[in-house]
């Protein structure tokens, strides 16, 4: 069964000009992409995106970044792509991540880690329909 994932190419990856090698391996690795839009999030979208960490200690850290430059926001879908993606991503930790993931290949620290993939299928959806109404989804 093909279901969705969210995925964001982070300010880092961004200006390190590694958005095309990313969107690249994602299209390779079979996902479709079903919307895909480049905008920069103000600190307070930031905010409102990752309020689930709104108390750990990095939050403020995050927003910063998050808002610091351009990003790109995309739905994917394959099958199992939630989990699927997760493996292709790597570690949120660079240094710990698998040889041949996007963050060992791309990300330079835990803050700046290249990419964001969706944890759970519940929140694929959540994010997705941050960044996308369903018009700006293909069927």
């Amino acid at each position: 069964m093909s279901n969705r994932t969210f995925t964001m190419i982070k300010p880092d990856a961004m200006k390190n000009g590694h958005a095309g090698a990313i969107l690249d391996r994602i299209i390779k690795e079979g996902y479709r992409v079903v919307a895909l839009k480049m905008t920069k999030l103000s600190a307070e979208k930031a905010g409102e995106f990752y309020a689930v960490h709104k108390a750990r200690p990095f939050y403020g850290e995050l927003v910063e970044f998050m808002s610091s430059g351009p990003i790109i926001a995309a739905i994917l879908e394959k099958e199992n792509a939630v989990s699927a993606f997760r493996t292709l991503i790597g570690a949120t930790d660079p240094a710990k991540a698998d040889e041949g993931t996007i963050r060992k290949l791309f990300a330079t620290s835990l803050g700046e880690n290249a990419i964001h993939g969706s944890d759970s299928d519940e929140n694929a959806a959540i994010e997705g329909a941050f960044f996308f109404s369903g018009l700006e989804e293909v069927k």
